[in-house]
């Protein structure tokens, strides 16, 4: 395998910018192809089957851009997707829950987490699982926040009714005594500051787009993967965007958040994959 190839990256929508980002942060050698599936956003409300099929269709289209390796940045394509695809595809394919997991096992004091996400994500139960696998005596509080999709999706990262849903979401789980509360969905960091505001500054917010940047490091280091410095420099496309639809307010919402100015995105028919 080609290690000057590029990572492919994909999501739902948007939200999965936040582990592109972070991959951009802590690996600026690596070129990313990014998918974002803005056409059929939201994925937390669909059926495992129509979930595991749209994650098919992407990664064969990654494969056409030559990626040496996978993130599914999507808390719900990780949890219905990943153990099916990783066995159907040759190449290395990472998702974003153990990550994030294993950081809040790490974090918590008094063994109480909380975790929010879609309703695919918290209904899967995954994060209950990985979390207890690596730690039986935590005490897992999962909520779904359906609506935080779309807040962010819309551009409403700061704005009253974002606050007031949020603070709906979240009553149950300051009832809880959590001190640690996962992220459990990549496009919820954008919510970063109201979430840890409602929460207050006791508990410890995870972002698993961090850690999953992380672990991606170390396993194109093991394989011997990583790009040799200076080889993507040369590349006047280093980093691709592509979506379902809406490419123009795609690239508007992209070049807000990342370091890097998003100049195209290109739209494609993802269902032809």
């Amino acid at each position: 395998m080609d290690r000057n190839a590029p990572i492919g990256v994909f999501d739902s929508g948007v939200g999965g910018l936040t582990v592109a980002r972070e991959i951009i942060r802590q690996m600026p050698d690596e070129r990313i192809i990014y998918f974002g599936d803005t056409a059929r956003v939201p994925y937390g409300s669909k059926s495992r089957d129509t979930v595991i099929r749209y994650s098919r269709q992407i990664i064969r289209f990654l494969l056409t851009k030559n990626v040496k390796a996978i993130v599914i940045a999507c808390n719900t394509a990780s949890a219905y997707a990943l153990d099916t695809v990783e066995k159907e595809f040759a190449l290395p394919v990472i998702g974003v829950i153990r990550a994030g997991a294993l950081t809040a096992v790490n974090a918590t004091h008094n063994g109480k987490i909380g975790v929010i996400g879609t309703e695919g994500t918290i209904g899967s139960g995954i994060y209950t699982e990985v979390i207890k696998q690596m730690d039986p005596r935590v005490q897992v509080t999962g909520k779904a926040c359906p609506l935080f999709v779309p807040l962010v999706e819309e551009g409403l990262l700061h704005d009253s009714v974002t606050d007031e849903i949020a603070s709906r979401y979240l009553s149950e789980l300051k009832g809880k005594f959590i001190d640690t509360l996962v992220l459990g969905c990549t496009h919820y960091p954008l919510l970063r500051s109201t979430v840890g505001r409602i929460m207050g500054g006791d508990v410890t917010l995870v972002n698993p787009a961090y850690e999953t940047a992380i672990e991606l490091k170390a396993l194109l280091a093991e394989r011997d993967l990583n790009c040799e410095a200076g080889q993507a420099e040369k590349d006047p496309e280093k980093y691709q965007f592509y979506v379902s639809d809406l490419a123009e307010k795609f690239t508007a919402f992209a070049t807000s958040i990342l370091p890097k100015q998003v100049k195209e995105t290109r739209k494609i028919d993802i269902e032809r994959y």
